[in-house]
């Protein structure tokens, strides 16, 4: 398969690190934009969260460590990519590490992620 182009993967590099901004997170207009209609997402916790979950979720803090840490994308087919790196959420209880990956896919000129999940771990 070949490398996405580097627009292609600077779009997507902004998009996944959008998604741990508050600014971006929680403004509705611009997940409903983002999110694709069948988006599904597994978090750390094993829960299974819908779309419509995830946009009415109350705006709170989120403090990852940015830029996300061992980001990598791989082109799965022509017009789909999965962006792959390791999160690091500062708790009271100290760093929360997850390892996560996103589904997106490109719609006409814009990508739309459809599937993210995380995982924890401990390094």
């Amino acid at each position: 398969m070949n490398d996405l182009a580097s627009h292609d993967r600077a779009e997507l590099e902004r998009l996944e690190a959008s998604l741990w901004r508050a600014e971006t997170r929680f403004d509705p207009a611009w997940m409903e934009q983002v999110l694709a209609e069948d988006f599904l997402e597994i978090g750390r916790s094993g829960r299974v969260y819908t779309r419509a979950e995830i946009l009415g979720l109350p705006r709170a803090p989120l403090p990852v460590r940015l830029p996300l840490p061992d980001l990598t994308i791989r082109r799965l087919a022509p017009e789909v990519a999965q962006v792959l790196y390791t999160s690091v959420v500062e708790t009271d209880a100290g760093p929360a590490y997850g390892r996560r990956s996103s589904l997106w896919i490109r719609r006409g000129r814009r990508w739309v992620l459809c599937f993210h999940q995380g995982t924890p771990f401990q390094p």
